[in-house]
Protein backbone atom coordinates (compact mmCIF):
# COMPACT_ATOMS: atom_id res chain seq x y z
CA UNK A 1 0.00 0.00 0.00
CA UNK A 2 1.30 3.61 -1.13
CA UNK A 3 0.80 5.78 2.06
CA UNK A 4 -0.21 9.26 0.51
CA UNK A 5 -0.23 12.32 2.91
CA UNK A 6 -3.31 13.95 3.15
CA UNK A 7 -2.77 17.81 1.68
CA UNK A 8 -2.34 20.24 3.95
CA UNK A 9 -5.31 23.19 4.65
CA UNK A 10 -2.91 25.60 2.51
CA UNK A 11 -2.12 23.18 -0.55
CA UNK A 12 -6.20 22.52 -0.77
CA UNK A 13 -6.73 26.23 -1.06
CA UNK A 14 -4.07 26.56 -3.37
CA UNK A 15 -5.31 23.74 -5.56
CA UNK A 16 -8.76 25.64 -5.75
CA UNK A 17 -7.51 28.64 -6.44
CA UNK A 18 -5.64 27.34 -9.44
CA UNK A 19 -8.56 25.30 -10.82
CA UNK A 20 -10.71 28.68 -10.26
CA UNK A 21 -7.92 30.75 -12.65
CA UNK A 22 -8.78 28.75 -15.43
CA UNK A 23 -12.38 30.94 -15.18
CA UNK A 24 -15.94 28.69 -15.68
CA UNK A 25 -17.16 26.61 -18.37
CA UNK A 26 -20.66 25.74 -20.17
CA UNK A 27 -20.69 22.08 -20.65
CA UNK A 28 -24.46 22.24 -21.25
CA UNK A 29 -26.50 21.64 -23.94
CA UNK A 30 -30.04 22.98 -22.47
CA UNK A 31 -31.13 25.42 -19.87
CA UNK A 32 -31.63 24.37 -16.36
CA UNK A 33 -32.61 25.98 -13.45
CA UNK A 34 -29.36 26.07 -12.28
CA UNK A 35 -28.18 28.63 -14.81
CA UNK A 36 -30.58 31.04 -12.97
CA UNK A 37 -29.15 30.67 -9.36
CA UNK A 38 -26.38 32.97 -9.52
CA UNK A 39 -23.83 30.40 -8.51
CA UNK A 40 -21.34 28.49 -11.13
CA UNK A 41 -23.52 27.16 -13.64
CA UNK A 42 -25.03 31.14 -13.71
CA UNK A 43 -21.48 32.29 -14.01
CA UNK A 44 -20.57 30.27 -17.11
CA UNK A 45 -23.49 31.04 -18.93
CA UNK A 46 -22.56 34.51 -18.43
CA UNK A 47 -19.32 33.94 -19.38
CA UNK A 48 -19.32 31.91 -22.16
CA UNK A 49 -22.29 33.14 -23.82
CA UNK A 50 -23.25 36.49 -22.82
CA UNK A 51 -19.63 37.99 -22.56
CA UNK A 52 -18.96 36.38 -25.58
CA UNK A 53 -21.45 37.78 -27.13
CA UNK A 54 -21.68 41.56 -25.58
CA UNK A 55 -17.85 41.99 -24.49
CA UNK A 56 -15.95 41.25 -21.58
CA UNK A 57 -14.95 44.24 -19.51
CA UNK A 58 -12.39 43.58 -16.53
CA UNK A 59 -13.43 40.89 -14.42
CA UNK A 60 -13.42 43.37 -11.47
CA UNK A 61 -16.05 45.66 -13.27
CA UNK A 62 -18.68 42.60 -13.06
CA UNK A 63 -20.56 44.26 -11.08
CA UNK A 64 -24.40 44.92 -10.10
CA UNK A 65 -24.52 48.28 -12.49
CA UNK A 66 -22.70 49.56 -15.06
CA UNK A 67 -20.58 52.86 -14.27
CA UNK A 68 -20.94 55.36 -16.97
CA UNK A 69 -20.00 58.88 -17.73
CA UNK A 70 -22.09 61.16 -19.28
CA UNK A 71 -21.18 64.95 -19.84
CA UNK A 72 -18.32 64.73 -17.34
CA UNK A 73 -21.00 63.06 -14.47
CA UNK A 74 -21.04 59.84 -13.30
CA UNK A 75 -23.88 57.24 -13.53
CA UNK A 76 -25.11 53.83 -12.51
CA UNK A 77 -27.61 51.83 -14.60
CA UNK A 78 -28.78 48.85 -13.74
CA UNK A 79 -31.87 45.78 -15.40
CA UNK A 80 -33.03 43.36 -13.24
CA UNK A 81 -36.12 40.61 -14.11
CA UNK A 82 -38.38 39.48 -11.41
CA UNK A 83 -39.91 35.73 -11.71
CA UNK A 84 -40.47 35.19 -7.79
CA UNK A 85 -43.35 32.53 -6.87
CA UNK A 86 -45.41 32.72 -5.66
CA UNK A 87 -45.95 36.93 -5.97
CA UNK A 88 -47.08 37.54 -2.23
CA UNK A 89 -45.17 36.13 0.43
CA UNK A 90 -44.59 36.41 3.87
CA UNK A 91 -42.91 40.46 4.37
CA UNK A 92 -42.92 41.46 0.63
CA UNK A 93 -43.95 41.09 -2.74
CA UNK A 94 -43.11 40.67 -6.39
CA UNK A 95 -43.88 44.14 -6.66
CA UNK A 96 -42.42 45.30 -3.74
CA UNK A 97 -39.12 42.86 -4.65
CA UNK A 98 -38.92 44.72 -8.32
CA UNK A 99 -38.28 48.06 -6.46
CA UNK A 100 -36.29 47.40 -3.86
CA UNK A 101 -34.28 44.79 -5.73
CA UNK A 102 -33.33 47.36 -8.55
CA UNK A 103 -32.46 50.35 -5.80
CA UNK A 104 -30.13 48.02 -4.29
CA UNK A 105 -28.03 46.96 -7.24
CA UNK A 106 -27.75 50.81 -7.47
CA UNK A 107 -27.09 51.64 -4.15
CA UNK A 108 -24.41 49.00 -3.88
CA UNK A 109 -22.15 50.72 -6.36
CA UNK A 110 -22.34 53.56 -4.77
CA UNK A 111 -24.99 55.61 -6.18
CA UNK A 112 -28.26 57.46 -5.26
CA UNK A 113 -31.51 55.77 -6.91
CA UNK A 114 -33.30 58.27 -9.08
CA UNK A 115 -35.14 57.06 -11.49
CA UNK A 116 -37.24 53.19 -12.57
CA UNK A 117 -38.42 51.65 -15.27
CA UNK A 118 -40.61 48.93 -15.07
CA UNK A 119 -42.51 46.41 -17.54
CA UNK A 120 -44.95 43.80 -16.47
CA UNK A 121 -45.38 40.14 -18.31
CA UNK A 122 -48.81 39.56 -17.21
CA UNK A 123 -50.38 36.04 -17.63
CA UNK A 124 -54.30 35.73 -18.90
CA UNK A 125 -56.55 35.01 -15.83
CA UNK A 126 -54.72 37.69 -13.34
CA UNK A 127 -57.34 39.38 -11.13
CA UNK A 128 -57.09 42.93 -11.92
CA UNK A 129 -57.40 43.42 -8.09
CA UNK A 130 -54.18 41.55 -7.81
CA UNK A 131 -52.09 43.01 -10.35
CA UNK A 132 -53.69 47.04 -8.77
CA UNK A 133 -52.34 45.61 -5.03
CA UNK A 134 -48.71 44.92 -6.77
CA UNK A 135 -48.68 48.11 -8.31
CA UNK A 136 -49.58 50.04 -5.03
CA UNK A 137 -46.71 48.41 -3.49
CA UNK A 138 -44.24 49.20 -5.89
CA UNK A 139 -45.81 52.80 -5.84
CA UNK A 140 -45.13 52.38 -1.98
CA UNK A 141 -41.61 51.03 -2.23
CA UNK A 142 -40.22 53.65 -4.66
CA UNK A 143 -41.59 56.36 -2.14
CA UNK A 144 -40.11 54.68 0.65
CA UNK A 145 -36.33 54.10 -1.46
CA UNK A 146 -36.95 58.11 -3.04
CA UNK A 147 -36.96 56.89 -6.43
CA UNK A 148 -39.57 57.61 -9.20
CA UNK A 149 -40.57 55.30 -11.59
CA UNK A 150 -40.84 57.02 -14.93
CA UNK A 151 -41.57 54.73 -17.90
CA UNK A 152 -42.60 51.09 -18.07
CA UNK A 153 -44.66 48.54 -20.50
CA UNK A 154 -46.99 45.98 -20.03
CA UNK A 155 -47.23 42.70 -22.29
CA UNK A 156 -50.35 40.00 -21.80
CA UNK A 157 -49.50 36.35 -22.28
CA UNK A 158 -52.01 34.17 -22.91
CA UNK A 159 -52.83 30.69 -20.03
CA UNK A 160 -49.86 28.79 -19.41
CA UNK A 161 -47.26 30.96 -20.96
CA UNK A 162 -46.07 32.70 -17.79
CA UNK A 163 -46.91 32.50 -14.23
CA UNK A 164 -49.22 34.65 -13.03
CA UNK A 165 -46.79 37.96 -13.09
CA UNK A 166 -43.14 38.63 -14.34
CA UNK A 167 -41.36 42.01 -13.80
CA UNK A 168 -38.35 43.70 -15.31
CA UNK A 169 -37.53 46.92 -13.68
CA UNK A 170 -34.44 48.98 -14.79
CA UNK A 171 -32.72 51.71 -13.09
CA UNK A 172 -30.69 54.85 -13.35
CA UNK A 173 -28.72 56.53 -10.23
CA UNK A 174 -26.10 59.28 -9.81
CA UNK A 175 -22.44 58.49 -8.45
CA UNK A 176 -21.11 61.77 -6.43
CA UNK A 177 -17.94 62.91 -7.52
CA UNK A 178 -15.30 60.94 -5.70
CA UNK A 179 -16.69 57.68 -5.39
CA UNK A 180 -14.69 54.57 -6.32
CA UNK A 181 -15.84 51.34 -5.08
CA UNK A 182 -14.89 48.18 -6.74
CA UNK A 183 -13.23 44.91 -6.05
CA UNK A 184 -9.76 46.73 -7.33
CA UNK A 185 -9.61 48.56 -4.08
CA UNK A 186 -9.66 45.99 -1.85
CA UNK A 187 -6.70 45.37 -0.01
CA UNK A 188 -5.36 42.39 2.24
CA UNK A 189 -6.08 43.08 5.67
CA UNK A 190 -10.08 45.11 5.24
CA UNK A 191 -12.34 43.50 6.78
CA UNK A 192 -15.76 42.33 5.84
CA UNK A 193 -19.12 43.94 7.27
CA UNK A 194 -21.99 42.32 7.10
CA UNK A 195 -25.57 44.79 7.43
CA UNK A 196 -27.81 42.16 8.45
CA UNK A 197 -29.15 38.61 9.50
CA UNK A 198 -28.92 36.37 6.42
CA UNK A 199 -31.02 33.74 4.45
CA UNK A 200 -34.32 35.34 6.02
CA UNK A 201 -36.09 36.02 2.40
CA UNK A 202 -35.08 32.72 0.32
CA UNK A 203 -37.00 30.83 3.76
CA UNK A 204 -39.91 33.15 3.55
CA UNK A 205 -40.43 32.31 -0.09
CA UNK A 206 -39.87 28.56 0.00
CA UNK A 207 -42.08 27.91 3.44
CA UNK A 208 -44.52 30.07 1.36
CA UNK A 209 -44.95 27.88 -1.24
CA UNK A 210 -47.17 25.89 1.04
CA UNK A 211 -45.50 22.68 -0.06
CA UNK A 212 -43.50 21.82 2.85
CA UNK A 213 -44.54 20.32 5.85
CA UNK A 214 -43.06 23.18 8.01
CA UNK A 215 -43.93 26.52 9.81
CA UNK A 216 -41.68 28.82 11.11
CA UNK A 217 -42.58 33.29 11.74
CA UNK A 218 -39.77 34.29 9.07
CA UNK A 219 -40.56 37.03 6.23
CA UNK A 220 -38.42 38.48 4.06
CA UNK A 221 -35.81 40.52 4.22
CA UNK A 222 -37.04 42.56 1.20
CA UNK A 223 -35.91 46.56 1.97
CA UNK A 224 -34.22 49.72 -0.24
CA UNK A 225 -30.50 49.72 1.20
CA UNK A 226 -29.98 53.10 -0.27
CA UNK A 227 -30.21 55.18 2.83
CA UNK A 228 -28.03 52.58 4.20
CA UNK A 229 -25.81 52.53 1.96
CA UNK A 230 -25.65 56.38 2.77
CA UNK A 231 -25.03 56.09 6.07
CA UNK A 232 -22.48 53.80 5.86
CA UNK A 233 -20.26 56.70 3.34
CA UNK A 234 -21.12 59.15 4.86
CA UNK A 235 -19.00 57.36 8.06
CA UNK A 236 -16.33 55.51 6.44
CA UNK A 237 -15.77 57.22 3.00
CA UNK A 238 -13.16 54.67 2.32
CA UNK A 239 -15.12 52.08 2.14
CA UNK A 240 -13.66 49.45 -0.62
CA UNK A 241 -16.27 47.69 -2.12
CA UNK A 242 -20.39 46.43 -1.73
CA UNK A 243 -22.44 43.87 -2.89
CA UNK A 244 -25.99 42.99 -1.99
CA UNK A 245 -26.63 38.86 -1.70
CA UNK A 246 -28.51 38.45 -3.43
CA UNK A 247 -29.08 34.71 -5.47
CA UNK A 248 -26.46 32.55 -4.06
CA UNK A 249 -26.48 34.11 -1.00
CA UNK A 250 -23.57 35.47 1.33
CA UNK A 251 -21.12 32.92 0.13
CA UNK A 252 -21.53 33.60 -3.77
CA UNK A 253 -20.63 37.11 -3.05
CA UNK A 254 -17.96 36.05 -1.05
CA UNK A 255 -16.69 34.08 -3.55
CA UNK A 256 -17.36 36.77 -6.31
CA UNK A 257 -15.59 39.17 -4.43
CA UNK A 258 -12.34 36.78 -3.99
CA UNK A 259 -12.11 35.89 -7.93
CA UNK A 260 -12.48 39.74 -8.85
CA UNK A 261 -9.99 40.89 -6.54
CA UNK A 262 -7.47 37.96 -6.40
CA UNK A 263 -7.33 37.65 -2.56
CA UNK A 264 -9.07 35.57 0.20
CA UNK A 265 -11.95 35.68 2.26
CA UNK A 266 -11.90 34.50 5.94
CA UNK A 267 -15.28 34.62 7.34
CA UNK A 268 -16.17 33.63 10.91
CA UNK A 269 -18.63 31.86 11.38
CA UNK A 270 -19.76 32.78 14.80
CA UNK A 271 -20.02 36.48 13.61
CA UNK A 272 -22.40 35.79 10.75
CA UNK A 273 -25.94 36.80 11.72
CA UNK A 274 -28.70 33.80 11.25
CA UNK A 275 -32.08 34.29 13.24
CA UNK A 276 -32.68 30.99 15.70
CA UNK A 277 -36.17 30.25 13.29
CA UNK A 278 -33.73 30.64 9.97
CA UNK A 279 -31.26 28.61 11.47
CA UNK A 280 -33.34 26.42 12.59
CA UNK A 281 -35.60 25.35 8.70
CA UNK A 282 -32.26 25.57 6.91
CA UNK A 283 -31.22 22.21 9.34
CA UNK A 284 -34.37 20.49 8.97
CA UNK A 285 -34.51 20.86 5.20
CA UNK A 286 -30.50 20.37 4.76
CA UNK A 287 -30.01 23.85 3.25
CA UNK A 288 -26.37 26.03 4.28
CA UNK A 289 -27.87 29.60 5.41
CA UNK A 290 -24.61 30.99 3.57
CA UNK A 291 -26.00 30.03 0.10
CA UNK A 292 -29.68 31.51 0.63
CA UNK A 293 -31.15 34.32 -1.28
CA UNK A 294 -31.37 37.69 0.59
CA UNK A 295 -33.05 41.08 -0.64
CA UNK A 296 -32.12 43.25 2.12
CA UNK A 297 -28.86 42.75 3.40
CA UNK A 298 -25.53 43.53 1.75
CA UNK A 299 -21.69 42.51 2.26
CA UNK A 300 -19.37 45.74 2.66
CA UNK A 301 -15.35 45.87 2.76
CA UNK A 302 -13.48 48.59 4.52
CA UNK A 303 -10.05 49.09 6.09
CA UNK A 304 -9.40 47.46 9.45
CA UNK A 305 -9.39 50.45 11.58
CA UNK A 306 -12.68 51.63 9.90
CA UNK A 307 -15.09 48.51 10.99
CA UNK A 308 -16.41 49.23 13.98
CA UNK A 309 -17.36 52.88 12.72
CA UNK A 310 -18.91 50.94 10.04
CA UNK A 311 -20.41 48.47 11.78
CA UNK A 312 -21.81 50.85 14.02
CA UNK A 313 -22.89 53.54 10.89
CA UNK A 314 -25.65 50.53 10.10
CA UNK A 315 -26.94 49.92 13.31
CA UNK A 316 -27.90 53.81 13.97
CA UNK A 317 -29.95 53.84 11.09
CA UNK A 318 -32.04 50.41 12.33
CA UNK A 319 -29.89 47.74 11.34
CA UNK A 320 -29.24 46.34 14.72
CA UNK A 321 -27.34 42.98 13.44
CA UNK A 322 -24.87 44.38 11.32
CA UNK A 323 -21.77 42.77 12.51
CA UNK A 324 -17.70 42.25 11.27
CA UNK A 325 -17.78 39.48 9.92
CA UNK A 326 -14.49 38.74 8.73
CA UNK A 327 -11.10 39.83 6.55
CA UNK A 328 -9.31 39.77 3.38
CA UNK A 329 -6.28 38.05 3.46
CA UNK A 330 -3.49 38.00 0.09
CA UNK A 331 -2.31 34.05 0.35
CA UNK A 332 -3.70 32.10 -1.17
CA UNK A 333 -5.76 33.70 -3.52
CA UNK A 334 -9.09 33.80 -4.72
CA UNK A 335 -10.80 31.38 -2.59
CA UNK A 336 -13.56 31.93 0.72
CA UNK A 337 -13.11 30.03 4.15
CA UNK A 338 -15.52 29.94 7.27
CA UNK A 339 -13.78 29.33 10.64
CA UNK A 340 -15.41 27.73 13.68
CA UNK A 341 -15.99 28.53 16.94
CA UNK A 342 -13.28 25.48 17.26
CA UNK A 343 -10.86 26.80 15.55
CA UNK A 344 -11.72 24.46 12.01
CA UNK A 345 -12.02 26.17 8.97
CA UNK A 346 -14.07 25.06 5.98
CA UNK A 347 -14.08 25.83 2.50
CA UNK A 348 -17.22 27.73 0.45
CA UNK A 349 -16.90 27.15 -3.15
CA UNK A 350 -19.33 29.33 -5.27
CA UNK A 351 -22.69 27.51 -5.49
CA UNK A 352 -23.55 24.74 -7.30
CA UNK A 353 -27.22 23.80 -8.81
CA UNK A 354 -30.39 25.68 -7.38
CA UNK A 355 -31.64 24.47 -4.01
CA UNK A 356 -34.49 27.55 -4.26
CA UNK A 357 -35.70 28.00 -7.84
CA UNK A 358 -37.27 31.61 -8.59
CA UNK A 359 -36.68 33.03 -4.99
CA UNK A 360 -36.50 36.81 -6.93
Amino acid sequence: MVDRARPSESETLERIAAARARGPRLSDDTITLAHGAGGKASAALVESVFLAAFGRPDPAELADAARLTVDGGRLAFTTDSYVVQPIRFPGASIGQLAVNGTVNDLAVCGAQPRWLSAAFVIEEGLAVAELRRQAEDMAAAADRAGVAIVTGDTKVVPRGAADRLFITTAGIGWIPPGRQLGAAQVRAGDQVVLSGSIADHGLAVMMARGNLALAADIASDSAPLNQAVEALLAAVPQTRWMRDATRGGLGTVANELAQASGLSVILDEAAIPVKAAVRGACDLLGLDPLYVANEGCFMAVVPAAAAETARDALRQVGLTAAAVVGQMVADPPGVVAVRNAFGGTRLVDMMVGDPLPRIC
